[in-house]
């Protein structure tokens, strides 16, 4: 996304960003369910009505126990003689409202009087029925939502199905794929190749297994083989594949006990069968691989460079190129390709770049992937693209630092390199002498796009490179006049309970936290105008609140759907932000902000896989965007967002990019030079 065509200075502009990212057309594509998001209406409320910000959140029951069985997890057979249940909250209880449980007898509706006492934080109740549960009964134990804690914390109303029974048959646990279920929860992460293992109390015939043990979906059962692995062990497993994405009720009914001449209480088990479940790194290393593949399988067969998009055709972007090409970095790292793989297809890359049309040393924004010619941005875009060079410089220098010169192809391929990186004139764009950098220069129409690159957003990464070139260098005061506004660009304002050192109202598209520092550091960056680690981490809460507070009440946004960045839409490619919001979520928003939000990031991560994984998932990783009250799932990729997700993912689990980055001479002498501490 071209930042400077978003800015508030030139925000006419943005239309003509739409306009030209759309003349190269992408389909649309219907998916995800509509649901309504009332939580960001409330909130809303909330935020509008009050001096001080004021949140009803929920009490949650830890504890249900019935003569010390533990009822928690769903129904249960308890023995005969019960009479005493403890029920435990996280929160203290407004005891008036505790009043509000009943336990009732099921086969005569009729209620069991009780009395309680409650321990001294209110956090605890002790039940005591007047009389003793009778046997062979089964009882229904309620708690409505109307117990509230002592400030107004809501109860998520719970009831538990008890049976009084002596030597009952028991279902002491039930594992699926190896891992421990219980009925309170939905078991998520499954597969579609499940096999499921019943621990009884009893040996139990096998008809009267088959007959009493269910899987079923949508009121269809689905065939199963159940055999006996040891006294009272059972393998349960459907005789073909399950379909994905599809819930599955597992039932163990009544019946089982019957059988046997015994007690039973009814079990039931919700399974969702969705990707296997993965560790944290697991998933993270599946994201990069399969995402890679945009770079390295649908690379342009003869420059090697990234397409703009996937039905770009022949034509190939520089800056999301340079993305790739850290990618390709990070893939020989982990694996995903050997090192001599990586070298061939970079050294096939520099001699396509040592070729293309150079304006000034500046490479097009696009050009033909098989000729290395300049294909138009738009009627007047048609030569140097400071910005979009910027990205693949950085990508250049972290590359030559990542290669050996104490091997020979490697030293070659290091010295093609430093002939790229000088060749760049960043000194002529600054159009004569001002102290300020343009982004656009075209030896037919000259500085016609008159673009001025002004902070705060993704080119400052531009600056940086400018001030570090050997070559065609710039000042500190181009750098101070031109990005930093002489200080014009710092904000300082907070929101959501996040100080905003710089840039507009709530901190602008998630992409100006990725795009300059998939190489520069921001760990310990800072100068006059800013701790750009704090910047970064703010502006990324900051948009995630957005999303969560959700003022425009889209369907769909919340802790775990948030990231508003650059991405297509279902009505065409924008900035979205939270000044510019249309309902649109991309998966790269919040999966490229992992080192700034690790534990949110994977939130999102997890749920953009599990959940919504049949529509958003796909050849080269997650589909572009979504928007959800649309019913709208992207089928499209952009190298500009797919590759970020790589290279930002890949310095959150190990920083590999940064340090190869930031071990340049040339760049701490630049950043020096800008005032910039970075160690």
């Amino acid at each position: 996304m071209r930042s400077d065509l978003y800015s508030p200075e030139i925000d006419s502009s943005i239309k003509l960003l739409v306009h030209f990212k759309k003349t190269i057309n992408f389909p649309k594509r219907i998916g995800i369910k509509k649901f309504v998001g009332l939580t960001g209406f409330m909130m809303l409320i909330l935020l509008t009505s009050c001096d001080k910000e004021v949140v009803i959140g929920s009490m949650q029951l830890t504890k249900a126990l019935a003569n010390e069985v533990d009822i928690l997890a769903g129904n249960a057979i308890v023995p005969e003689g019960t009479s005493v249940f403890v029920f435990g909250f996280d929160k203290a209880v407004d005891e008036t409202s505790f009043n509000g449980l009943t336990i009732q007898q099921i086969s005569s509706a009729s209620p069991v009087t009780w009395t309680y006492v409650k321990n001294s934080t209110s956090q605890e109740f002790t039940v005591v029925t007047d009389n003793p549960l009778a046997y062979g009964e089964t009882y229904a134990v309620s708690l409505p939502s109307t117990i509230t804690s002592e400030s107004g914390d809501t109860l998520s109303a719970k009831t538990f199905n008890i049976m009084v029974s002596n030597d009952p048959l028991m279902l002491d646990s039930v594992r699926l794929n190896g891992r421990l279920i219980s009925e309170a929860q939905r078991q998520e992460g499954t597969g579609k190749d499940i096999s499921i293992e019943a621990y009884f109390s009893h040996d139990i015939p096998e008809q009267i297994l088959s007959a009493n043990i269910s899987l079923s979906r949508a009121g269809n059962n689905v065939p199963l083989v159940i055999s006996k692995s040891a006294p009272g062990h059972y393998v349960i497993k459907p005789v073909n594949e399950l379909e994905g994405f599809r819930e599955y009720r597992l039932r163990f009914l009544e019946g089982l006990g019957a059988g046997i001449g015994k007690s039973f209480m009814a079990k039931e088990y919700l399974i969702f069968t969705n990707f296997p479940q993965l560790t944290d790194d697991e998933l993270m290393d599946l994201v990069q691989r399969q995402t890679f593949g945009y770079f390295w399988d649908f690379g342009h067969p003869v420059s090697g460079l990234a397409r703009e998009r996937n039905t770009s055709g022949d034509v190939v972007t520089t800056g999301g190129s340079g993305f790739g090409l850290m990618a390709m970095i990070v893939a020989a790292e982990r694996g995903y390709i050997t090192r001599d793989q990586a070298l061939e297809r970079w050294e096939i890359m520099i001699s396509f770049l040592r070729n293309a049309d150079r304006f000034h040393g500046v490479w097009a924004h696009w050009m033909n992937g098989a000729s290395g010619k300049v294909f138009p941005f738009s009627q007047r875009d048609d030569g140097g693209d400071l910005v979009e060079t910027s990205f693949m410089v950085q990508a250049l220098y972290t590359l030559r630092q990542y290669l050996n010169p104490q091997v020979a192809r490697e030293q070659n391929l290091i010295n093609r390199i430093n002939f790229l990186i000088d060749a760049v004139e960043w000194d002529w764009y600054t159009r004569g002498g001002q102290k300020v950098l343009y982004w656009h220069w075209s030896p037919n129409f000259g500085w016609a796009i008159n673009l001025p690159m002004r902070g705060h957003n993704e080119t400052l990464i531009s600056y940086v490179l400018a001030a570090s070139s050997t070559t065609h260098p710039i000042d500190i005061e181009t750098y101070k006049q031109g990005y930093a506004r002489n200080g014009a660009m710092r904000n300082g304002n907070t929101y959501y309970g996040f100080r905003l050192p710089l840039g507009g109202g709530r901190g602008g598209p998630l992409f100006f936290t990725h795009y300059s520092f998939l190489g520069l550091d921001p760990r310990n960056l800072k100068d006059i105008y800013a701790d750009y680690w704090e910047q970064n981490v703010n502006q990324t809460m900051i948009n995630r609140a957005y999303c969560i507070s959700n003022p425009l009440k889209y369907a769909g946004y919340g802790e775990k759907n948030w990231g508003l960045t650059a991405s297509d839409g279902n009505n065409g490619y924008n900035a979205f932000s939270p000044d510019n919001d249309r309902g649109v979520i991309a998966p790269t928003g919040a999966l490229s902000s992992m080192p700034y939000t690790p534990e949110e990031s994977m939130v999102a991560l997890r749920n953009y896989y599990y959940t919504k994984g049949d529509r958003l998932w796909g050849p080269y990783g997650f589909y572009d965007a979504f928007n959800d009250a649309a019913g709208w799932v992207a089928d499209s990729y952009l190298a500009i967002d797919q590759g970020p997700i790589i290279c930002m993912i890949e310095n959150h689990r190990s920083g590999l990019l940064w340090n190869l980055f930031m071990s340049a001479p040339e760049i701490k002498a630049g950043l020096t030079k800008l005032g910039f501490s970075y160690e």
